[in-house]
């Protein structure tokens, strides 16, 4: 099954493997460089993926995770983005942007200060300086700036957006009620209220590119920890995000990341993608513990999702399908 090609909405993939986004340092202060090129080029070609979601790009300074986190908070990224995008589509995969703000785990160059849904640390970064609570036009703010992020990654070729709200960053935070202390109407009170920034931002960029292009959100679903978001709310938070439009979701960790403390092996965020996948029909991947193609035809027989993301195996290897 991992080599069925399939179609969701507009876009036409090859096969159901997904390369998923993950930093590689190769950026160079937000810059895209010929090594990164590189990198993406050779697993296209030699692995193979439908899809290939690209790492995490900041989308304002003051949202910027790391030195090396590539950028595409202004127009004059675009260009370089096209080189990745030309070189990725010429080895024969489809490629996606994903969009972030870091929130409480920003490491921004210019210094900045740093904001998230209350003045909580992320429990992934316990250490950092404790941010500042957004207020509701700043809010509004970040959320245009999504939409503008979106417009740049279409002009330079990229064939869909992700919007990254998973791994402890600032959708996220405001989702968990780990890190959301609240009292307004982006509140941890309601599943309507946590997700309310995600769900303006996802409105915001559908009108800015249009309801047709992919757009897929990569959600944090549960914390798999006491007092944090769990498996049954991801699965009322994919309703929600279905009934918004959105055409796939990548789903992942909360503020545990892209682990899970309690279980290991192929796809051990299954359990969550199984109930997800029972309650809406929007393409579903899963991503974790995967390391051959063989895992990854299982998982998608035993219907945990309908398209497999291989990690850290291709991180390592471009040539890993070649393998078995």
């Amino acid at each position: 099954m991992i080599n069925n090609p399939m179609i969701i909405g507009t876009l036409e993939l090859k096969n159901r493997l997904v390369m998923p986004p993950m930093h590689t340092g190769k950026g160079d202060r937000g810059h895209v460089t010929d090594d990164l090129i590189q990198y993406y080029a050779d697993r296209a070609k030699f692995s193979k993926p439908g899809l290939i979601i690209c790492e995490h790009c900041c989308i304002t300074e003051q949202g910027r995770a790391s030195e090396t986190q590539l950028s595409i908070a202004d127009d004059s990224c675009i260009a370089e983005h096209r080189r990745l995008t030309d070189a990725i589509h010429e080895a024969g995969s489809k490629v996606f942007i994903q969009l972030n703000h870091a929130g409480s785990m920003a490491e921004p160059l210019d210094g900045g200060e740093i904001v998230s849904a209350s003045a909580t640390a992320s429990p992934r970064r316990p250490q950092a300086k404790t941010p500042r609570a957004l207020t509701t036009e700043e809010i509004h703010g970040i959320e245009k700036a999504w939409a503008d992020a979106a417009i740049r990654a279409l002009k330079a070729d990229y064939d869909g957006v992700e919007i990254h709200s998973a791994h402890g960053y600032l959708l996220n935070q405001f989702y968990s009620p780990l890190t959301n202390g609240r009292e307004d109407e982006y509140s941890s009170k309601t599943m309507g209220n946590r997700l309310r920034f995600l769900l303006e931002t996802v409105q915001t960029v559908k009108e800015a590119i249009g309801i047709d292009i992919p757009l897929a959100v990569r959600l944090g679903g549960s914390d798999y920890c006491e007092g944090g978001s769990t498996e049954e709310d991801a699965v009322e938070a994919c309703r929600m995000l279905t009934d918004a439009g959105v055409h796939i979701l990548d789903i992942s960790g909360g503020m545990c990341g892209y682990i899970r403390p309690d279980v290991t092996g192929p796809g051990y965020f299954s359990t969550m993608t199984e109930k997800i996948n029972a309650a809406v029909k929007t393409p579903i991947i899963l991503t974790g513990g995967v390391k051959t193609m063989r895992e990854a035809d299982a998982l998608l027989q035993a219907r945990k999702a309908d398209l497999i993301g291989v990690g850290r195996a291709l991180f390592q290897d471009a040539h890993w399908r070649e393998k078995g």
